[in-house]
């Protein structure tokens, strides 16, 4: 057991220091939006259906082949008329326009909603945190989240982590870049300053402290 967690503690030592040297942009994030108005640094989100989602279709007048339906792990659900329709990475209305091309083939002018339950959404939409958390995972993401959002859900730090040397990496118009972060002044001392957006896909690695 202390065998594998020497080897993990190295795996997780090696991809700190492997984004770290690939960083192409070390510098300090904003502040996380207060979402006081309607604008935020996380503008327009919309909710993306993923493996595992539950999916309320309704086709109105038609309560037939309307129903609920999961997601299957390969991403597609089959309806009453139509079979393997590809959902995974569309939103809500976009599949609801989708399901209604597809339903025009047999039903004159159809009109049909979509909404969604269980929200596990696509993996790539899910905030990751590994290292010294205690309870490090995906996370799905959510409108407004923050770093204090998410380290309330993964337990917070260890006592072993190295908070203060915390990378956050991120994907920027196709391009990876990390940043630092201060979790153990945004945690141990509520230096709200240190608190950041988080945005889907991101990656919040946690070092251990080399005593």
């Amino acid at each position: 057991m202390k065998t594998n967690k020497i080897a993990l503690s190295n795996l997780i030592f090696f991809i700190f220091l492997s984004t770290v040297g690939c960083s192409s942009n070390s510098s300090k994030l904003p502040s996380a939006t207060t979402y006081t108005s309607n604008t935020t640094s996380v503008d327009n989100y919309e909710y993306l259906i993923g493996p595992g989602d539950s999916l309320s279709i309704f086709v109105w007048r038609n309560p037939d082949i309307s129903g609920s339906f999961v997601v299957r792990p390969d991403g597609k659900v089959t309806t009453s008329l139509v079979e393997d329709l590809d959902v995974s990475g569309k939103t809500p209305t976009n599949l609801a326009r989708q399901i209604e091309e597809e339903l025009s083939k047999y039903i004159n002018n159809p009109r049909v909603t979509v909404s969604v339950g269980g929200f596990r959404g696509p993996l790539s939409e899910q905030v990751r945190v590994i290292g010294e958390a205690t309870n490090p995972s995906g996370i799905n993401y959510t409108e407004t989240m923050t770093l204090l959002d998410l380290m309330i859900q993964v337990g917070g730090l260890t006592e072993f982590a190295a908070g203060n040397n915390a990378k956050l990496v991120r994907m920027v118009n196709g391009v990876q870049k990390t940043y630092g972060l201060k979790i153990d002044d945004l945690i141990k001392e509520g230096d709200i300053k240190e608190n950041v957006d988080m945005l889907p896909g991101d990656i919040v690695i946690i070092p251990e402290a080399w005593f």
